[in-house]
């Protein structure tokens, strides 16, 4: 493990800040100046394999010095903390083996100081991402602006060892343009982020025209009232530098980049939470969400969501996302059982009818399902089996294909007869740790052969579930005898659905806040009776729901 000791190191320069005269301040007392300054260091990893580190780029560093109080520690990116202890973990991020020169100021009482240089040798970091470089600057320069128009685009929620929750702001989520409202807060959508590159160095500026918008547990400090959001006078510093680094974020790694922002010399990014590290969750060329954690308060985590485009309110200021790339199809044209690599089964009555009282037991027979024809056929039955008296089936793709955002387009013919209740439908892929309804359910058609050609389209979320989900209806001529395509369009901005080609008829604003920006799957089934099915006819005997294809587009 590498050290420098002060004797062993390379000491550029030492400065005694204040000298002389200072035994006559009787406020402080004697005020010497700190004295024998040394930095010793442990590069984070060292082994026998790996003599310059793991890749991180951690070094911690310990700095010490007779009658200090608090040590400073300056970068040579311009970076720069202080802590009352000596010691700092420092994230050293060019790409490769370096050695860098770092500056400790040495505080005592009343403010005199000693300062000193060192050299931190060979320390290994294998981070590189100029991807987002590139996205942030545009190559040269780019400014973003707060996504004012989107829901969620300023949200909170908790920092936990819940890596899936941690990617969304499960607490709080501004509603499009929220900010706007008071004179309070007013000043927020003004900010103007504009990040350059200056060969491989990024540079930060934050245009507030004044004034910053500050999160009540610092407003105080800068002059607000105590218990709110304040806008207030405030000057951002000029420009900043920006280090990427590896993300310490605790959002599993499928929800993020891996990457993330260490501002210099309190930069920020528009609300002020007092956080100098920004993770980026996602980055394309209009859209940037940011995860940051604020400095009193490591339970909570803010999420932030900017555009390449000024906020216009009323008209949005997000394109909505073109799904186009074809990720998943089934086109059911093999004869047999459905693909085991595309499909599998939920068995059984689910103890109680799958929580709506249904009649029918779901097996994985050919009697009740089989691919024939160029169709999927889900057929239900009546017939005594397993202490039922229905019999139908209901495919999942749990486990072999699930996904987050995109179009997805079911061409069916439906069942026919009372009691049936066919769905096409997808279900959040954490209801076992997650229960419904907090999962989050996406039906994108269901139909009552008791209310025949109207087609039912609802999510059910915590809060909007069962009777209370939002929830429209369309009409569609011969359902039961015509094929027809079911569609919905699911971005992290909306959910919209539709039928064949005409116009959207249901559309439900999505925001951070709501478990519908996470992995769903996909659902087929046919139902009989329960609570939404109604009274199945006495003479039914059975029918069954044709699917041509199930196609998914991001």
């Amino acid at each position: 493990m590498k050290k420098i000791l002060n004797k062993l190191g390379i000491l550029l320069m030492l400065i005694v800040l204040v000298s002389a005269c200072q035994d006559d301040d009787k406020s402080f007392g004697s005020l010497d100046a700190p004295t024998n300054l040394s930095l010793t260091y442990e590069i984070v990893g060292v082994d026998a394999d790996n003599p310059n580190g793991n890749g991180t780029g951690d070094v911690i560093l310990k700095a010490k010095a007779d009658n200090a109080m608090s040590y400073k520690f300056i970068f040579e990116d311009l970076s720069n903390t202080t802590v009352s202890g000596g010691q700092f973990t420092k994230k050293f991020t060019k790409n490769g083996i370096n050695s860098y020169q770092v500056t400790v100021v040495a505080i005592g009482k009343g403010g005199v100081a000693s300062s000193a240089s060192f050299i931190v040798e060979d320390v290994f970091s294998n981070f590189s991402d100029l991807v987002t470089f590139g996205l942030l600057t545009n190559g040269s320069s780019k400014t973003w602006y707060w996504a004012a128009a989107v829901p969620g685009h300023l949200g909170v929620g908790p920092n936990n060892g819940d890596l899936d929750a941690n990617r969304v702001p499960g607490y709080y989520a501004a509603t499009p343009f929220e900010k706007e409202a008071s004179a309070d807060s007013n000043c927020l959508y003004d900010n103007e982020l504009t990040f350059t590159a200056d060969g491989d160095v990024l540079k930060y500026t934050l245009n507030n025209f004044g004034k910053t918008f500050f999160n009540a547990s610092y407003a105080v400090e800068f002059g607000g009232a105590p218990g709110s959001d304040h806008c207030l006078n405030y000057n951002t510093g000029g420009e900043k530098i920006v280090t990427l680094g590896p993300s310490s974020s605790l959002v599993g790694s499928e929800f993020k980049t891996g990457t993330e922002m260490i501002f210099t010399d309190g930069g920020f990014m528009g609300y002020y939470i007092n956080a100098t590290s920004y993770d980026i969750l996602s980055i394309t060329p209009d859209r940037m969400v940011i995860r940051a954690v604020p400095g009193n308060d490591p339970a909570l985590a803010w999420y932030f969501i900017y555009s390449s485009q000024p906020p216009v309110q009323g008209g949005g200021n997000e394109p909505e996302p073109d799904y186009t790339n074809l990720v998943f199809a089934d086109e059911f044209d093999v004869d047999g059982a459905p693909n085991s690599a595309n499909w599998g089964y939920n068995i059984g009555t689910g103890d109680n009818g799958w929580g709506n009282s249904e009649s029918q037991y779901y097996t994985s027979r050919p009697e009740n399902v089989i691919v024939q024809g160029g169709f999927l056929k889900i057929i239900a039955k009546a017939e005594s089996y397993m202490g039922s008296s229905y019999t139908s089936a209901r495919l999942v793709s749990e486990n072999k294909f699930e996904f987050t955002y995109g179009k997805v387009e079911f061409r069916a013919k439906l069942p026919v007869g009372g009691g049936t209740w066919p769905a096409l439908w997808m279900l959040g892929q954490n209801y076992q740790t997650n229960p419904w309804p907090a999962c989050g359910e996406i039906d994108v058609m269901e139909h009552k052969g008791n209310q025949p050609n109207t087609i039912h389209s609802t999510l059910h979320f915590p809060g909007n579930f069962g009777g209370n989900g939002p929830t429209a209806t369309t009409t569609a001529s011969n359902v039961g005898g015509e094929f027809h395509t079911y569609r919905v369009v699911w971005s992290p901005t909306s959910i919209t659905f539709s039928v064949d080609d005409q116009p959207a008829f249901h559309t439900v604003a999505n925001n951070p806040g709501t478990p519908f920006n996470l992995d769903f799957f996909l659902i087929m089934n046919v139902a009989m009776g329960g609570t939404f099915g109604g009274t199945i006819a006495p003479g039914f005997s059975q029918s069954s729901m044709e699917v041509d294809y199930v196609r998914v587009y991001q």
